[in-house]
């Protein structure tokens, strides 16, 4: 089984939602695929956003489920979707959503990781400038360690 809670697969480039709950079920989708998680757990992860907006700034929202969805969790993981117009995050602009799955409390390490990455405003540049998943991963090679 894969360690890594990152991988190439897991990142889209281009992602094809308008609407803060369509990007939320692309990155639910993403983690469903690759089997961190039970189809279930999208509803908590839905259920999370409409008690408290996931918009972290820098043009970043991490949807994930609540504490009652940790039944839904298989193993921890990360999904990645870039976007190329902004999608309306409760009137910020977000190009960036980061769907997380943590198993057993893992959930915490990643999102400090993820979080450095993204006050850094250089690295969310290159972030939006990266030409392929294969780049997006390299710049955000830090979360697997």
């Amino acid at each position: 089984m894969n360690e890594n809670v990152l991988d190439q697969s897991q990142i889209v480039s281009a992602g094809s939602a308008s609407t803060k709950e369509e990007a939320i079920r692309e990155a639910g989708a993403i983690l469903l695929e690759v089997g961190a998680v039970t189809d279930g757990y999208l509803a908590f992860m839905l259920e999370r956003e409409a008690m408290t907006s996931t918009y972290m700034g820098n043009f970043l929202a991490i949807p994930h489920g609540t504490n009652e969805g940790k039944d839904t969790i298989l193993r921890s993981a990360l999904s990645f979707v870039r976007y190329a117009a902004p999608i309306d995050w409760d009137g910020n602009e977000v190009r960036f959503v980061v769907g997380i799955a943590g198993k057993e409390g893992g959930h915490m390490d990643i999102l400090s990781k993820i979080a450095i990455i993204f006050s850094d405003e250089h690295e969310v540049q290159k972030l939006l400038d990266a030409d392929s998943a294969a780049t997006m991963l390299e710049l955000l090679g830090d979360v697997n360690e």
